[in-house]
């Protein structure tokens, strides 16, 4: 395959980068496109340098066929046909084109053969809270049909960039000095600290991170499940946690749901409560799993589960399910 990541010097493009490599995925050419402050430098890909290009409008995209891109919804939407004239597959990872009715949203373990169906060549990666929501909820899911979801979500640092990350880690360095934090990607002191805003607030008080939730969900499950959430960033550099209560339409055990985690796709079931056994976002940071544990019945709700849902935000959430679309593109032949 001949690949392009579009966004190379962003957190995203960097782990586009590892993941490629740490899953030998077929890169016959890699070139790089980057913004005009990003243009010329360069990176190394399994043990040669690659010089990032500038996006343009032009015709560097022929003979790619994948195009990973990570630069933003703005970019996304004002490049994508410059990157798919020639036949390129776009798969993006901005908030662009998910909720468009003629671009699939996928997550492999959940609707890869969405990835069938894409009139304009491009597939949408979803937000990164909702990929790890929808891998747990879609094992659920296929036990008995959930009707309700109501979600809590802890989100890291990572979740607001490369950038976002450093200010964390130099914030707690600042506060140790005794100085003034200095806040330019969050609304407020993320250290020691969290923020009950994600992204912009809407006219019915949910913020857009909050809705993406709930109409990425019910697009990729195809299902008419409700889901409402609250999005709290916290003071963590990687890794997103989610606590999640679901209500199905038949009463299930939580041993028959604890079973069908075990044999999941692209799950880690840790849920031993008596042996402090459940998933952390320290030690899920850098994995490929989705964390699952804390399974157990709702009290108020004999439909009711409960659950406690952990994965890399940057990985699972972002680079690693874009490349695992191109893998299932490319197992299919439909590249």
């Amino acid at each position: 395959m001949n690949v392009a990541v579009v966004g190379v010097s962003g957190a995203v493009g960097q782990e586009f980068l590892l993941v490629l490599d740490q899953r030998n995925f077929p890169v016959d050419e890699l070139v790089l496109f980057g913004s005009s402050r990003s243009a010329g430098k360069e990176y190394e890909f399994k043990n040669k340098i690659y010089k990032v290009k500038e996006l343009k409008h032009n015709d560097d995209f022929k003979g790619i066929d994948i195009a990973l891109a990570s630069a933003g919804a703005g970019t996304s939407r004002e490049f994508a046909s410059t990157i798919t004239k020639h036949g390129a597959v776009m798969i993006d990872n901005s908030s662009a084109f998910r909720m468009d009715d003629d671009v699939p949203l996928v997550v492999p373990e959940v609707n890869a053969e969405d990835c069938k169906n894409r009139p304009r060549n491009i597939i949408a990666n979803p937000n990164c809270s909702t990929i790890q929501l929808v891998v747990a909820l879609k094992v659920i899911d296929d036990l008995s049909h959930i009707k309700k979801v109501h979600v809590a979500t802890y989100q890291s640092a990572s979740g607001a960039g490369a950038a976002a990350m450093r200010e964390l880690e130099e914030q707690i360095r600042q506060l140790e000095r005794g100085e003034e934090p200095l806040v330019n990607k969050f609304q407020y002191q993320l250290a020691y600290n969290v923020i009950p805003h994600i992204d912009i607030f809407l006219d019915n008080d949910y913020t857009k991170e909050e809705m993406k939730a709930h109409f990425e969900t019910r697009k990729i499950m195809h299902s008419d499940v409700e889901v409402s959430t609250t999005c709290v960033r916290v003071p963590v550099i990687r890794a997103h946690s989610e606590a999640v209560w679901c209500e199905t339409e038949r009463e299930l055990s939580v041993e028959e749901v604890r079973n069908a985690f075990k044999n999941a796709e692209g799950i880690i079931l840790e849920d031993d409560p008596s042996n402090k056994i459940y998933p952390m976002p320290l030690f899920a940071a850098g994995k490929d799993e989705v964390y699952v544990g804390r399974i157990r019945k709702d009290i108020t709700n004999p439909r009711g589960l409960a659950l406690w849902v952990v994965a890399d935000q940057i990985k699972k959430g972002a680079a690693l399910n874009a490349v695992q679309i191109a893998e299932y593109m490319v197992k299919e032949g439909l590249v």
